[in-house]
């Protein structure tokens, strides 16, 4: 399938109730609405198709954006290329959804998730937050530092409260992934978890979210998913 019959694709894919619940979330125009399971025929008959990927990411279309992602080859992708698509990720669902979980199928992905972390700006720290999230989800733990990962609950307890809004989410999510899929530091984070307690997300023209990543651990604990691992990240 060449560039204009996905496009063509997509948008006949669409669905107007799902654009809108898109755009309740921060996405804008231009956009079809496709649910993301029904990309995956697609996803089938290309599989991978980095130059394709980046003709699609290109467009600014967030269903494009999204599929681009899906048949991305993270392997191939450099640092400027995962910087350039994280420019261009205007709102959490690219930024954490897409790009980090892009990266976190490349070589490159501690070091990049790194430098972003220490960004300042608040969908780069999102994302190298939420790629750690997926690595952890996904990866050995012996593939990790031991003092790095428990330095970085110490960042988690001591800034999270202060942190941008989307980088609260991400930081809470990593909180939880570290409790219940990184099995060395689990204790050190279900105790980080309890010191930070319930951590308020604002949100623009809706309600306060409230996180705890605390009672989220202990629920998947106590249902015996200490060590959980997905076998893909992508769909």
């Amino acid at each position: 399938m060449d560039f204009k019959t996905v496009m063509q694709e997509l948008e006949s894919l669409g669905k107007e109730r799902t654009k809108k619940m898109y755009m309740s979330n921060g996405a804008h125009e231009p956009l079809f609405g496709v649910a993301t399971g029904a990309m995956k025929p697609m996803k089938k008959e290309i599989k991978i198709n980095q130059p394709l990927a980046e003709q699609l990411y290109a467009t600014g279309n967030y269903d494009a954006m999204y599929f681009a992602g899906v048949i991305a080859d993270p392997k191939v992708m450099t640092e400027a290329d995962f910087d350039r698509w994280m420019d261009a990720a205007y709102f959490y669902m690219l930024s954490d959804y897409v790009v980090a979980v892009t990266l976190s199928e490349s070589p490159l992905a501690q070091d990049i998730a790194d430098k972003w972390i220490a960004s300042g700006e608040e969908l780069r720290m999102s994302a190298g937050w939420s790629c750690y999230c997926w690595l952890l989800g996904s990866r050995k733990d012996d593939e990790f530092s031991e003092d790095k990962l428990s330095w970085m609950l110490e960042t988690v307890k001591n800034e999270i409260h202060d942190a941008p809004e989307r980088t609260k989410s991400a930081m809470n999510n990593f909180l939880y992934t570290v409790g219940i899929s990184y099995s060395p530091l689990s204790e050190q984070a279900v105790e980080t978890a309890r010191e930070v307690g319930t951590v308020e997300m604002k949100r623009p023209n809706k309600k306060s979210s409230f996180l705890n990543a605390y009672d989220n651990i202990q629920k998947d604990l106590d249902k015996g998913r200490l060590g959980f691992k997905r076998r893909y990240v992508r769909c």
